[in-house]
């Protein structure tokens, strides 16, 4: 459990930031920010658009415990941020094509019926 981390104005925010620039490749910051902050301020504090230069600010997406969230959105304490990054495939289109590539009859909710049942029973 993060502490509060004590500051000349006060208390700061414990912020996580979060981002996956790959599939299994995880990259995680811990922030201590001042009240007030925003994601952008956040972003900027990390480092993490220097590090990722193809992130562009102006057409990041970014959630706060998987609810999206815009740039200048004021952070609370403990908040995890998460850097979303574009799909590659439309999720609809991969799944009808594994369906075709299975068939209809070892996919789907029907694959287990009663020996000698109606198809789609």
């Amino acid at each position: 459990m993060a502490t509060r981390e004590p500051s000349k104005d006060g208390v700061r925010l414990n912020i996580t930031l979060v981002y996956s620039p790959a599939p299994r490749e995880v990259r995680e910051w811990t922030l201590a920010l001042s009240p007030g902050a925003t994601v952008s301020q956040a972003l900027t504090e990390c480092g993490i658009l220097e590090e990722y230069p193809a992130l562009e600010k102006n057409c990041l997406l970014a959630g706060i415990y998987g609810q999206r969230i815009r740039l200048d959105h004021l952070l609370a304490d403990r908040d995890r941020i998460e850097i979303y990054r574009p799909l590659r495939v439309d999720p609809k289109t991969a799944r009808r094509e594994r369906f075709d590539g299975q068939g209809a009859k070892s996919a789907g909710l029907f694959t287990k019926k009663r020996p000698g049942a109606k198809a789609g029973y």
